[in-house]
């Protein structure tokens, strides 16, 4: 994803790269712990590999996610949130925060409990 030349405000720009369906899951994730690809893709329900690997191309671009890579056989190569990644992390906390708010209010607290949110 390119940045446009022009914002009106910089939550704009922020938007912008953190923007989708998956980013924020993705920083979710990586705010649990270190992964390899195959884990994110795993743990993230849904997500394709080639929709992973785009979002994290993008995060890596914009210093979001950084990666680490282990010269071994196999390769095995780790992402993790970088400095940024995670001042954006705790925006994405308070989302959910919300999120499980308001799943509470809607009567789903069965899924907040079977992903482990509440007790």
């Amino acid at each position: 994803m390119k940045l446009r030349e022009n914002y009106t405000c910089p939550l704009e720009m922020t938007h912008d790269i953190i923007r989708g369906k998956w980013k924020p899951i993705i920083l979710w994730q990586l705010g649990k712990s270190r992964s390899s690809l195959a884990n994110l893709e795993r743990d993230i329900q849904g997500i394709t590999q080639k929709m992973l690997l785009e979002h994290l191309k993008e995060l890596l671009d914009y210093d979001v996610v950084a990666k680490q890579s282990f010269e071994e056989y196999p390769l095995r190569v780790e992402y993790f949130l970088t400095e940024r990644g995670e001042k954006l992390l705790e925006a994405v906390v308070i989302m959910q925060g919300i999120g499980i708010q308001l799943m509470q209010e809607s009567g789903m607290e069965s899924i907040l409990k079977e992903k482990g949110l509440i007790g």
